[in-house]
C-alpha cells in the first residue's frame, strides 16, 4: 500500500474573477467539476476558457496533460484524465501522478472508491475533501507493469460497457425516428390524423395505493409497492420497489400485469406524466397512489400510446396539464389526462409500429443482459484489485 501524498503531487485551483472581462474567452483551458461526466473519461477542451492575464493576476498554476482531476465537492469524487495541459477551478483536489504510479490504474481505483470518497468529506454548510485527506488515501500498489496490466483489462470492459449503452440510446433513438416517420410530428400533426380527447381512447385508469413501507427492497416475491422510479424514465423496473410491513395490506386489483401500461401522475416538473409498458412483472408488486394503470380500448394500442406520451416532441403537452410551481411536485389529475387531445392514426398503423418496437425491446433485452454481465465482472475485478 502506498499513500496517494508519497506518489502523487496534489493540486487545486482558483477562479479568476467573473465580472473581469479581461480574463475570459482566452484560449486556457480552465475545466469545472461540472464537466465531469461518465460519458468520456478524458477531457481534452472545457467549456469555458481564461486568459494570460487571469492566470498572473490569479496566481493560477497550470497541471500538466495525463493528470488525474478528482473533484472535492459539489459533488466530490468525479473522476476524469486531463487531455491536454488545463487549469482549473477551487473544486479540485488533482492528482499529478510520479513515476511509481500509472494514471489510468489511479483513475480507475478513484473510480471504484465514489462513496469512501464521500465519507471522508468535511464541513457543515457542504462537505469537502481537503488537500491533506487526499494525500493520506492508501491505494494498493503493485508494479507499474502490473499496473498497466490492470488498466488495460478495466479499460477494455469499461469500453464494452459504454458501447452496450450507446446501442441502447441509438434503439431508443430509432424508435423515436420511426414513430415520426410512420405519424408526424405529435403536436403539429402534417398527416391529418383524427385529434380526440384520451378518455375516447381509455376504458378506464386503475389507482394505485401507497402504505407505509420498509425503506429495503422487498426479497423473493413478498409483497411490495412500486416507487416512482419504476415508471419515471420510460421502462418499467420492477427492481424498484419498497418492501410491505403488513402483507395484508397489498390489494390485488392493484397488482402489476405484463401488458400494463403505467403512467407516473407526479413528479418532478420535467418527469411528471411519463409511461412505461409492462412486457414482463414478477408477482405481488403493486402500484402506488403516484403511478395510474391506463386502460385502453381496442382504437388505441397501449404501446403507441407509451411511446406517444414519452416522445420528446410530446412532452410539452404533457407538462402543459399538470399543476404545481416549478420548485414543488407536479400533478396531473384524472379529469385533466382524460381531456388531453392526441391524434390517433388507424389501429393497423399503430399494431405495426408495435411489432416494430417489440422487436427493437427484444433486441434491448438481449444487450441488457450483456450489460449487466460486464457490470457484475467489473465490479468483481474492482474488488480483486482495489479491495
Amino acid at each position: 500500500m502506498a499513500r496517494l501524498g508519497d506518489v502523487c503531487t496534489v493540486v487545486s485551483g482558483t477562479t479568476p474573477k467573473s465580472n473581469h472581462s479581461g480574463y475570459w474567452d482566452g484560449n486556457l483551458n480552465w475545466v469545472t467539476p461540472a464537466e465531469l461526466t461518465d460519458e468520456s473519461d478524458t477531457i481534452y477542451e472545457t467549456q469555458r476558457k481564461i486568459t494570460s492575464q487571469a492566470v498572473i493576476d490569479s496566481s493560477l498554476k497550470s497541471f500538466p496533460a495525463g493528470t488525474v482531476l478528482l473533484s472535492s465537492r459539489a459533488p466530490i469524487g468525479k473522476v476524469a484524465i486531463a487531455g491536454t495541459e488545463m487549469y482549473c477551478n477551487q473544486g479540485f483536489k488533482n492528482l499529478i501522478c510520479s513515476e511509481k504510479i500509472y494514471n489510468r490504474y489511479l483513475y480507475h481505483f478513484l473510480k471504484n472508491k465514489t462513496a469512501y470518497l464521500n465519507s471522508l468529506g468535511r464541513g457543515a454548510t457542504f462537505k469537502e475533501i481537503s488537500k491533506s485527506i487526499v494525500e493520506n488515501i492508501e491505494i494498493p500498489l503493485p508494479s507499474l507493469e502490473e499496473q498497466r496490466e490492470i488498466a488495460a483489462v478495466l479499460d477494455k470492459v469499461s469500453d464494452l460497457i459504454a458501447k452496450r449503452r450507446q446501442q441502447l440510446e441509438k434503439l431508443d433513438f430509432l424508435v423515436k425516428a420511426r414513430f415520426v416517420e410512420m405519424f408526424g410530428d405529435p403536436v403539429s400533426n402534417p398527416k391529418g390524423w383524427m385529434m380526440i380527447p384520451l378518455k375516447e381512447c381509455l376504458t378506464g385508469i386503475d389507482n394505485g395505493q401507497s402504505f407505509i413501507c420498509s425503506n429495503q427492497s422487498r426479497h423473493y416475491e413478498w409483497p411490495a409497492i412500486l416507487k416512482l422510479s419504476a415508471v419515471t424514465y420510460g421502462e418499467y423496473r420492477p427492481d424498484e420497489n419498497k418492501a410491505l410491513l403488513n402483507i395484508s395490506q397489498f390489494i390485488k386489483s392493484a397488482e402489476i400485469h405484463a401488458g400494463d401500461l403505467l403512467f407516473t401522475r407526479k413528479n418532478t416538473p420535467d418527469l411528471v406524466g411519463m409511461a412505461a409498458y409492462v412486457y414482463h412483472s414478477p408477482s405481488n408488486l403493486m402500484m402506488p397512489d403516484l403511478i395510474f394503470r391506463l386502460n385502453t380500448k381496442e382504437n388505441c394500442a397501449k404501446i403507441f400510446l407509451w411511446q406517444l406520451i414519452n416522445h420528446n416532441l410530446f412532452r410539452s403537452k404533457i407538462q402543459s396539464i399538470a399543476s404545481g410551481t416549478a420548485k414543488s411536485m407536479s400533478n396531473i389529475s384524472k379529469e385533466r389526462l382524460l381531456k388531453l387531445k392526441i391524434y390517433l392514426p388507424p389501429i393497423e398503423l399503430q399494431n405495426q409500429f408495435s411489432d416494430f418496437v417489440e422487436q427493437t425491446e427484444k433486441t434491448k433485452t438481449s444487450i441488457k443482459t450483456s450489460l449487466a454481465k460486464l457490470e457484475t465482472l467489473k465490479k468483481a475485478l474492482m474488488q480483486e484489485y482495489f479491495g
